[in-house]
């Protein structure tokens, strides 16, 4: 038996979506699915769905690799579906443990999965398969959900403590720092005398664009022996914050002046907030027209309502902007769609206008029909506006591809197809190494996780050369030991 604690990556490595990690205080030698008496505490960091072509691969299908009935408790970092989309499931099959997270997180969360409940039906009834879970299991979901603030020590289990950090990447989000009790660790630095019989591990989560329109910077790491950190963009820029407003003024005013259609598949969580506060500002300093704008998603329109009651997480500029009268998300000619049949009558209107519609990688929902409107003008523009997973619609227009198939016909792309990657709430390469060197000479070893394979190898050999670091990418499955 070691007395060690393991962390085993279980998905999202090797790829950007399908956070969940296991961490173990204590457990036999051999596989992770290892299940005896003398076992210690094991608790589960998120818990989302793999992503590509489909809301729901057949990789989110399978058994999870651990014994449900060993699981403590499940910590959440955020709300996006690739980090909670499995909730349900891992509930269906058995998980009666607490599930934490701040209270934003679990408002927003509910919103995601109610959402991924119908398109999960809509895909199992064309592929002919079970669905992964349905609405019945999500409503076991719930009872079990405890939230928690940000910077209160929370004890969870006799030995493992938990401590939420604000990460920037989305209201609510957070960076969980694990603290293990009774752990035999290996620091000997005369700093840290009276932590040997601890270990920290801080688990990232998906890390915010800071500084960002919206929200607080990320927080620094501190002390902790371990990050698990996503790489999503750990081997390319963002652009800068004026060249990325520049660049939506001018994809504005040149679609504009077409008379044509700008469309913006934007995720109904942060992205499209950050986008009505954007283009709030840029109609008031009159650097773009005041035209039509639609948010076609029903669960954006509540995200924003949420958004709305939680500006006490939005940063000093956002925060004196709004008390002193400026309500950014609500502008003249701005309307927010809800229905099918208002949807559908947006096509309707004449002229120039914006649409905003889900999902942010085109993988479904009302971005597909307004797309498929759209796409064989040449004055209108698709607007891409983050990353766009391999295999998504998205990654198609991104790629270049000028015939997609969509709807059972084959579309041709004539619009322009623009990107802006600045709008990201992620952090780039350059800010996710200094975000690693906030960290204090107590770091032993980064894990990168949560990137497409050459990103996380870039980053973890960035870390390396330019901090000194130790970082590595995980293997799958495979448990790693800290000391």
């Amino acid at each position: 038996m070691s007395s060690n604690p393991k962390i085993t990556f279980c998905t999202g490595v090797g790829t950007v979506t399908g956070a969940n990690f296991l961490l173990e205080t204590s457990v036999e030698d051999g596989e992770v699915q290892a299940v005896s008496a003398g076992i210690g505490t094991r608790i589960l960091i998120d818990c989302g769905m793999v992503q590509g072509e489909k809301v729901a691969n057949d990789e989110n299908r399978e058994a999870f690799p651990y014994d449900l009935s060993t699981i403590k408790a499940l910590i959440i970092t955020h709300a996006h579906l690739d980090h909670v989309g499995r909730i349900p499931k891992i509930v269906k099959d058995g998980y009666r443990g607490p599930i934490y997270s701040t209270p934003e997180t679990r408002a927003l969360a509910e919103l995601v999965l109610r959402d991924a409940v119908k398109l999960i039906a809509i895909e199992s009834r064309r592929d002919g398969l079970l669905p992964v879970y349905e609405a019945a299991d999500l409503e076991k979901v719930f009872p079990l959900w405890q939230t928690i603030p940000y910077h209160v020590p929370t004890k969870i289990t006799d030995d493992v403590t938990i401590f939420l950090k604000d990460a920037g990447h989305i209201l609510g989000s957070s960076m969980v720092e694990v603290t293990v009790s009774g752990a035999t660790s290996q620091n000997t630095d005369a700093g840290n005398l009276g932590k040997d019989n601890q270990i920290k591990v801080l688990f990232t989560g998906d890390l915010g664009n800071s500084p960002a329109p919206l929200l607080r910077d990320t927080e620094p790491v501190g002390d902790v022996d371990y990050i698990v950190m996503e790489s999503v963009y750990g081997d390319r820029n963002h652009e800068e914050r004026d060249t990325r407003e520049k660049k939506l003024c001018d994809v504005i005013n040149q679609t504009v002046s077409r008379g044509g259609t700008l469309v913006i598949p934007t995720f109904a969580i942060d992205r499209t907030q950050v986008l009505l506060y954007e283009l709030n500002n840029l109609v008031e300093q009159k650097k773009i027209p005041s035209v039509p704008v639609f948010v076609d998603s029903p669960m954006a329109t509540e995200a924003t309502r949420i958004y709305a009651y939680g500006t006490e997480l939005f940063n000093e500029k956002a925060r004196s902007q709004m008390a002193n009268g400026d309500d950014v998300f609500s502008f003249p000619k701005l309307q927010f769609t809800t229905s099918p049949d208002e949807s559908r009558s947006i096509d309707r209107v004449h002229g120039a206008k914006i649409i905003m519609a889900g999902s942010g990688m085109s993988m479904g929902g009302r971005i597909l029909g307004h797309e498929e409107e759209y796409l064989p003008d040449p004055k209108n523009t698709i607007l891409l506006v983050g990353y766009q997973s391999p295999g998504s619609f998205g990654r198609q227009l991104s790629d270049g591809l000028k015939r997609i198939p969509m709807h059972d016909r084959v579309v041709n792309v004539k619009a322009q197809i623009e990107t802006i990657y600045g709008y990201s709430a992620h952090k780039d390469g350059d800010h996710l190494v200094s975000f690693v060197a906030t960290a204090d000479k107590r770091l032993k070893k980064v894990f990168v996780v949560m990137g497409e394979p050459k990103a996380s190898m870039h980053l973890a050999q960035r870390i390396n050369d330019e901090l000194g670091g130790n970082a590595l990418v995980p293997e799958r499955l495979k448990p790693y030991e800290l000391y």
